[in-house]
C-alpha cells in the first residue's frame, strides 16, 4: 500500500472543488473504500470523519496540515457532528489535533484516496447534480505536472500524472509518478479504473505509443487523439506523406503562449483503412 505524501493530500482533495452540505453523505461513502492505515487500537475519530475534515478544509483554502487543523478547531459544534466527529468523555466534539492528521496523512494510501476521489467526482455533472452510473466525459486530456511547493533541499518536485476533462475542467484520476519509473509506465494504471467506453482520451506524444493505443481501443473500447512526433517515425513519414496540400483548412485559432505569438491552423483527413493507413489502430 503506498503512503501518501503529506504534501500530496490537500493536492488529491483539491479537486473536490465547492462542497456543499448534501455533497458529503456522499463522499463519506466513497471516503469509507479508503483503507485505514491506523492500528486498531486506540482509535477514536472515525476515518472518513478525519478526511471530510481534511476535504472540507482544502476546498475553503487550506494548504498545508497546520491550515487544515486550524480549520477544524474553527468548526462548530453542529459542523464536527455533521463530519461524522464523535464525543469525547466530557461530552463535547473535539477536533483532530495537528498529530493525529499529521500520522494519518503520512500512512493513508494515496492511489486509493485519489480512487475514492475521482469515483466520487464522476458520479456529478458539471451542474453538480448527481448522475446515474460513472458514465464519462466526452473528452479526457492526460498530461503530466509537477506540483508546486513540493519540492525541498533534498528532494526534487513531486510528480503527477492526471485524466483531466476538457471541460468542466475536472480531474478524476491521478498518480505521482516516481523518481525510478517516467509517465508513459503509469499511462495505464491511471486509466485503468475509470469507464472509458465512447470517451476521447488526448495525450501528448510522449505517449502516443502503439501498445497505449490498442490498448485504449479494444480494452477501453475508446478513441483517441494521439500527437504523432519523431519518437513514432514510421508513422510520422506516413502522415507527412499524405496530401495535405488539397486539404482545406478547417479551423484557424491565434493567441499568446510560451511568451510569442502563436497561430495554429487544422485539417482533417479520413484515410480508407484498405489503403493501408496509419501504422496505428
Amino acid at each position: 500500500m503506498p503512503a501518501a505524501p503529506s504534501s500530496l493530500v490537500p493536492a488529491v482533495l483539491a479537486k473536490l472543488g465547492p462542497l456543499h452540505q448534501h455533497d458529503t453523505g456522499r463522499l463519506r461513502a466513497h471516503l469509507q473504500r479508503v483503507p485505514d492505515p491506523r492500528s486498531p487500537r486506540g482509535r477514536w475519530y472515525p476515518l472518513a470523519g478525519l478526511l471530510l475534515i481534511c476535504a472540507c478544509a482544502v476546498v475553503s483554502g487550506a494548504r498545508t496540515i497546520t491550515e487544515i487543523t486550524e480549520w477544524g478547531q474553527r468548526a462548530t459544534t453542529t459542523v464536527l457532528e455533521h463530519l461524522g466527529i464523535r464525543r469525547h468523555l466530557p461530552g463535547r466534539r473535539r477536533a483532530p489535533s495537528q498529530a493525529t492528521l499529521t500520522r494519518l496523512l503520512a500512512a493513508i494510501d494515496g492511489d486509493a484516496l485519489d480512487a475514492a476521489i475521482g469515483a466520487y467526482l464522476a458520479g456529478h455533472d458539471h451542474t453538480g447534480v448527481t448522475t446515474t452510473g460513472l458514465a464519462p466525459q466526452p473528452a479526457i486530456a492526460v498530461d503530466g505536472k509537477a506540483l508546486s511547493g513540493s519540492a525541498h533541499r533534498q528532494q526534487r518536485h513531486r510528480h503527477l500524472l492526471s485524466a483531466v476533462t476538457h471541460a468542466p475542467t475536472m480531474t478524476l484520476a491521478q498518480r505521482e509518478v516516481g523518481t525510478k519509473t517516467n509517465e508513459t509506465t503509469a499511462f495505464r494504471p491511471l486509466l485503468e479504473p475509470l469507464d472509458l467506453a465512447g470517451a476521447v482520451v488526448t495525450f501528448d506524444a510522449l505517449h502516443s505509443v502503439k501498445d497505449h493505443v490498442r490498448w485504449l481501443v479494444k480494452e477501453k473500447k475508446a478513441h483517441y487523439i494521439a500527437v504523432i512526433k519523431g519518437n513514432q517515425p514510421t508513422a510520422s513519414a506516413q502522415l507527412k506523406a499524405l496530401p495535405w496540400e488539397q486539404v482545406p483548412v478547417a479551423h484557424t485559432a491565434s493567441g499568446t503562449g510560451h511568451g510569442r505569438r502563436e497561430s495554429r491552423s487544422v485539417k482533417t483527413m479520413a484515410i480508407a483503412a484498405n489503403l493501408g493507413g496509419i501504422a496505428f489502430p
